[in-house]
């Protein structure tokens, strides 16, 4: 695809999107601006529909689909927001919706998942069980495999979350976004590199999962022994699609231990009144660890999603 036909692309997806989506608010917040030193404003994608900002990319990849696919229903594997987003989707559009989703996935999340009208397919928590799963469902079916992170339908829809909070503060010095499958990651680096070439994009990832900062490292794809970090949405890895676009326009990506998780999420709770999962809080967490990075600076960070379990928190 020829560089100018892909800003084409963002466009045309975020046009496709928006009467499937929230524009989300951008909140700030004058005394975090002042603990951090750095003016910071926070696109609230916890606020979209179903509470997370996987709602553009699952929008965008079923509307991308020919009325035949569509007809024979979609598949993904989600620990939980990208099954809630496929399945309102899917719902909107009358499509039929498979969700493979770990047996140990929030209750919550499962709960949104039928009550948007999915069918979840439980399976082991691995990448290579959610896979096998997918597959063996797509090949039945003949549905069309959605991927969480790794399709380019997806990574654009994600891009326009970047693009309304570029539109909204052309004058970012950086955008912070978690990483997990590198799907976020991946669109907002392309929004930053088309409507705003300044703009840095850095990652905040998990120590207890740091693929995707060991992949930077590496120059090819890594993936995690373990999966423990309270930051669920983020057990996933890099994959084709994303990595390369990660490799060129992200800057860097900060690694946060789980404590600090903790402590960004409950200062969002706190001190904005809003609520955040886990996954949503480690970009703030890795601007909260290097504050000296981001001083006098103007910083984005997108606040992925707000599905947890209030009967559960960690705080």
């Amino acid at each position: 695809m020829k560089v100018e036909s892909l800003k084409e692309e963002l466009i045309q997806s975020h046009n496709r999107i928006k009467p499937f989506i929230h524009k989300t608010p951008v909140l700030s917040s004058s005394l975090i601006n002042k603990m951090v030193d750095a003016n910071i404003v926070f696109k609230c994608e916890n606020f979209q529909k179903m509470g997370a900002f996987k709602m553009r990319g699952a929008s965008n990849a079923i509307l991308s689909l020919t009325d035949e696919e569509r007809q024979r229903g979609v598949v993904t594997h989600s620990s939980g927001n990208f099954a809630q987003a496929v399945s309102l989707s899917a719902l909107n559009l009358g499509v039929k919706a498979y969700i493979v989703m770990p047996e140990n996935a929030p209750q919550v999340k499962k709960n949104a998942v039928k009550t948007y009208g999915g069918e979840i397919i439980e399976c082991e928590s691995t990448p290579q069980a959610r896979e096998a799963t997918a597959n063996k469902i797509k090949e039945e079916k003949g549905a069309s495999f959605l991927h969480p992170s790794n399709q380019d339908e997806v990574i654009y829809g994600n891009s326009t979350a970047a693009i309304e909070l570029l539109q909204e503060y052309p004058d970012l010095d950086v955008i912070l976004v978690p990483v997990g499958g590198g799907g976020l990651i991946a669109g907002t680096a392309l929004a930053a590199h088309y409507f705003l070439d300044k703009c840095k994009v850095i990652g905040g990832e998990p120590m207890e999962v740091d693929d995707a900062y060991r992949s930077l490292i590496s120059g090819r794809i890594e993936t995690n022994d373990s999966f423990q970090t309270i930051a669920d949405g983020l057990r996933t890895h890099l994959g084709d699609r994303n990595f390369p676009i990660i490799q060129k326009h992200v800057d860097k990506i900060i690694r946060v231990e789980e404590a600090e998780i903790i402590n960004a999420m409950q200062l969002i709770w706190e001190r904005m009144k809003i609520v955040i999962e886990p996954s949503s809080a480690v970009a703030f967490a890795a601007v909260l660890k290097c504050k000296e990075e981001f001083k006098n600076k103007s910083v984005g960070i997108i606040l992925s999603g707000g599905n947890v379990d209030v009967k559960n928190l960690p705080f």
